[in-house]
């Protein structure tokens, strides 16, 4: 296991070795976040989400992961149950390679996971039932009534044994920032005040993981959660969210993250002023300014889908020579945006996202000029 975590003084040290992409305004502070604000972060990270659950992919990761640290990104996202646990093992396996060689230094890159969601352990098992029956169930980790549409639970065991498991897979005693996944699928499923007790409980699980070193900090991702209008399925008001977060840590909780959807397709995270604030409607991102949050983009290529053609008046107004490059930069350029993560499950993907790295951020009127046309 390797020891450390993300430092004020190794993501400096990082940054310092990519002079162009530093000057252009690549690595930036979120300064308005207690802690984290010390830290130099990639204005990209790579996810790793999507991909087969083979021996190839596997490679393919590794080596994307080792090429993104290598190469002037600093961040890298993943998830518990992304390709059944392959892809925090990929993660894993280039962070041993490249701090063994001495390429990087533990304490140069923040690294992101999650839970919430059931997963297998590499492989599709036979017998899916039999499978959390005995690893889960039998051990007394998880007790059935704490599931919630089938699969996902949040329960203080099940996270203090999901986190266990991810810094095993990541090989780390200590995960930079552990996230809650996609907390709004349970609640299609339970009363809200129910909801309310889980998440604070589950964020007392956490509060104790980071006294204990297992993480540095916490968070919740989402996907619907922040963007959609109040009363819709899946809202979560970032206001409770947050005063659950004191309710288990007091003032020196350590939720300092959020991470949402945000693209040129789904913008809801500047746009909509669906967030109250001292009785002031705010967009997701100005509150997690005003707050003290750190807000991660997610889906900056909406899967691939930001690829294709755009308007021409996309590339009028962001600059860049291909969709792809567009759709990073207006993720990347966003306010309050520490960081756009693109998926990235091959070393060539990592090349081409990069590109955009030695430009400066877009222009802040040029940015804003997009939502009024």
């Amino acid at each position: 296991m390797i020891s450390g975590f993300a430092s004020a003084e190794g993501t400096a040290r990082y940054a310092g070795r990519f002079p162009q992409a530093r000057d252009a305004g690549h690595f930036r502070r979120a300064d308005w976040v207690k802690d984290v604000g010390e830290l130099s972060l990639s204005s990209i990270g790579l996810g790793t989400y999507l991909g087969e659950t083979d021996a190839a992919a596997d490679r393919a990761y590794t080596a994307a992961v080792a090429e993104a640290l290598r190469s002037g990104i600093n961040i890298v996202d993943t998830a518990i149950n992304y390709r059944h646990q392959r892809s925090e093992k990929n993660i894993g396996a280039a962070l041993a390679e490249l701090i063994g060689n001495g390429t990087l230094r533990r304490d140069e890159v923040l690294v992101c996971t999650k839970a919430g969601f059931l997963t297998f352990d590499g492989d599709m098992p036979a017998d899916p039932r039999a499978y959390f029956t005995r690893e889960y169930i039998e051990p007394g980790i998880l007790d059935p009534a704490e599931i919630a549409a089938g699969s996902h639970c949040m329960a203080p065991k099940f996270l203090a044994d999901q986190i266990d498991r991810s810094r095993h897979n990541l090989g780390l005693d200590t995960i930079d920032v552990f996230y809650l996944h996609n907390p709004e699928t349970q609640l299609g499923e339970i009363p809200p005040k129910q909801f309310v007790e889980r998440l604070l409980a589950a964020f007392s699980e956490l509060e104790d993981a980071a006294k204990a070193g297992k993480i540095l900090w916490y968070g919740v991702a989402t996907w619907n959660a922040f963007r959609v209008p109040p009363g819709q399925k899946g809202y979560m008001p970032l206001e409770a969210v947050l005063q659950c977060a004191y309710d288990a840590g007091g003032e020196d909780h350590h939720f300092r993250f959020i991470q949402l959807p945000f693209n040129l397709a789904m913008p809801e995270a500047w746009a909509a002023s669906n967030q109250q604030l001292e009785n002031e409607a705010v967009a997701p991102l100005e509150f997690g300014h005003r707050m003290g949050l750190a807000a991660v983009g997610s889906a900056t290529l909406a899967q691939g889908q930001l690829a294709g053609e755009l308007p021409e008046f996309i590339s009028k107004r962001l600059g860049m020579s291909n969709s792809a490059e567009n759709a990073i930069q207006f993720a990347r350029s966003a306010p309050g945006i520490v960081t756009a993560l693109v998926g990235m499950g091959r070393p060539e993907h990592v090349k081409a996202n990069l590109a955009v790295a030695s430009h400066p951020l877009a222009d802040l009127e040029q940015w804003r000029a997009l939502f009024r046309h």
